[in-house]
């Protein structure tokens, strides 16, 4: 990772709540509310902000942990903007604190946490676990 990255940096996303980001299960849509789903894919990309400018060519960033506590009712059409904060850059971790804002407060806090791995390591990886599904053709075994 490039020098430069340090506690306190921040990035931003704002997105209006859309209809495709309302809280659904299958193809219902259960309530007409900002999803957790969506919200946490947004606090994952404001996190990412904070790493991209730091990346080399080789690098990329994927996330590892989120803990997320979502507080608040969220409208479709309503505004939101989610704050990432660096909070920790250790070994090949970053740790962002992220919270979410629209014009009643806030809506939303919690953490992400981004591995910085080396980008053939990944391919390998990926390539490796796609071998493995394809090869077995077995039914996924069942999940405790």
């Amino acid at each position: 990772m490039k020098q430069g990255l340090k506690e306190g940096q921040q990035a931003e996303v704002e997105i209006i709540v859309a209809p495709e980001m309302l809280a659904r299960f299958e193809n219902d849509v259960v309530y007409e509310l900002y999803s957790t789903s969506d919200l946490i894919r947004h606090m994952e990309w404001a996190a990412r902000k904070t790493v991209v400018p730091y990346l080399e060519d080789h690098e990329a960033g994927i996330g590892c942990h989120v803990t997320v506590s979502h507080r608040m009712l969220t409208l479709c059409g309503m505004k939101v903007l989610l704050r990432a904060t660096v909070t920790d850059v250790r070994d090949n971790k970053v740790e962002c604190e992220v919270e979410a804002f629209h014009s009643r407060g806030k809506l939303a806090r919690g953490t992400v946490v981004q591995a910085i791995v080396d980008k053939q390591w990944l391919e390998r990886k990926m390539r490796e676990m796609s071998v493995i599904a394809n090869i077995t053709n077995e039914p996924q075994k069942t999940l405790p």
